[in-house]
């Protein structure tokens, strides 16, 4: 603990809920378009039907009304073969990044994760002391071929890593998607090099445009499927106060997450995976899906737009993704978007700096912007508060 490091997201959000601050800064989903009256109808039908069983303790692994209705929307995504022995709920999908680490990781371990990486998994795997090496990626998800290289390169130092990490399905931070090439390729290298691949998978839902990919562990064949651990959660698209996640493993670590889980927490809010179930069961989430990835691609829309009307040509490039909550951007290579913060919050906008999200290399003139949780309007006031602050 002594070299644990806190959240540089969270730390940023204490200023972020300032009210003279516009807040590019957190992956928060936008409160306006959670389902409110569909989960009150969902906590008054479990207090109706099943208040005693919603109250009491309850499994490990999860309670199984929920675990059914997470099979019923895996195989919605494409993954039809999901048993339910083989998935444990969790506290998020953040605890399934946690439960992995503990069993998998001892210290000085490597963990080949995307470059840049999703904050708070590296949080995780630097807590147990696990040696990262980042891999390149692009617009298409992470490069297979620098992948193989740094694998090549590993095996001549006599090393091996425990597992590959990747967000597949709009990136965090980068918005990136894996290809569907690249999904393939991706689990015959995990398989052929004996490399288990863990996919997060929380964004899936929130695609605007574009064509739909199913999840990696979708394309997997038999030989395949032992070499993958999938993540999700219902944080981003229903209500993060839930706190549910979910976690699909192999046989066999099923028994070993679900022991380091009950040392944990001893098993995930009952009553909230009774309320997920009837929520699900009743088909509510259908319903405000469109809603929800409607009003994403309006303000992904906006901050496109709002970028290239008030920023001078050439002062930034940034990708333009098919969903998800998150704009990847990269300035002058003379910008330090780390020491531009506080200019930044001076003149009432925040955004999270791209070093924080590169584990092992240094690089200063990236900068992540989320357009989930700020209005249209506020999108394009702080988006114009940007580019005055890059001016000046």
């Amino acid at each position: 603990m002594k070299n644990a490091k806190p959240s540089f997201v969270r730390e940023i959000l204490k200023v972020a809920n300032r009210a003279d601050i516009i807040s590019f800064a957190g992956g928060l989903p936008a409160p306006e378009l959670f389902d409110v009256d569909g989960i009150r109808d969902a906590t008054a039908l479990v207090f109706e039907k099943n208040s005693t069983a919603a109250l009491q303790y309850g499994p490990t692994d999860g309670v199984r009304g929920f675990k059914l209705q997470v099979s019923e929307l895996m195989a919605r995504r494409g993954v039809n073969s999901v048993k339910l022995e083989e998935l444990i709920v969790t506290t998020g999908s953040q605890q399934g990044i946690d439960l992995i680490a503990k069993v998998m990781l001892d210290p000085g371990d490597v963990v080949l994760v995307e470059r840049p990486a999703y904050l708070a998994a590296v949080q995780v795997f630097e807590l147990y002391e696990a040696e990262l090496r980042g891999v390149d990626s692009d617009a298409d998800g992470l490069n297979l071929e620098s992948l193989e290289v740094e694998i090549a390169a590993l095996k001549k130092e006599g090393k091996r890593p425990k597992f590959i990490y990747t967000v597949a399905t709009f990136g965090n931070p980068s918005g990136a998607t894996l290809s569907l090439e690249r999904r393939y390729k991706l689990l015959e290298i995990a398989a052929r090099e004996q490399i288990l691949l863990l996919e997060d998978d929380p964004y899936c839902e929130l695609r605007f445009s574009g064509e739909t990919l199913p999840p990696v562990i979708a394309l997997a064949d038999e030989a395949q499927r032992p070499w993958i651990v999938y993540m999700s959660t219902l944080s981003k698209f229903v209500a993060p106060g839930l706190r549910l996640g979910w976690m699909i493993v192999p046989d066999g670590l099923v028994q070993a997450l679900t022991i380091a889980k009950q040392a944990a927490d001893l098993h995930t809010s009952t009553f909230n995976q009774h309320v997920a179930a009837a929520y699900l069961e009743t088909g509510r989430l259908e319903a405000a899906l469109p809603r929800i990835r409607e009003a994403y691609g309006i303000k992904a829309k906006a901050m496109i737009d709002a970028l290239n009307g008030s920023f001078p040509a050439g002062t930034i490039e940034f990708n333009q993704p098919d969903g998800g909550m998150f704009l990847w951007a990269k300035m002058a290579d003379s910008v330090d978007t780390f020491a531009f913060v506080k200019t930044a919050i001076d003149a009432g906008v925040i955004f999270v700096p791209g070093i924080t999200f590169f584990p092992d290399a240094k690089r200063l003139n990236y900068l992540r912007l989320s357009f989930a949780t700020p209005s249209v309007p506020d999108i394009q006031e702080g988006v114009k508060r940007l580019a005055r602050a890059v001016v000046d």
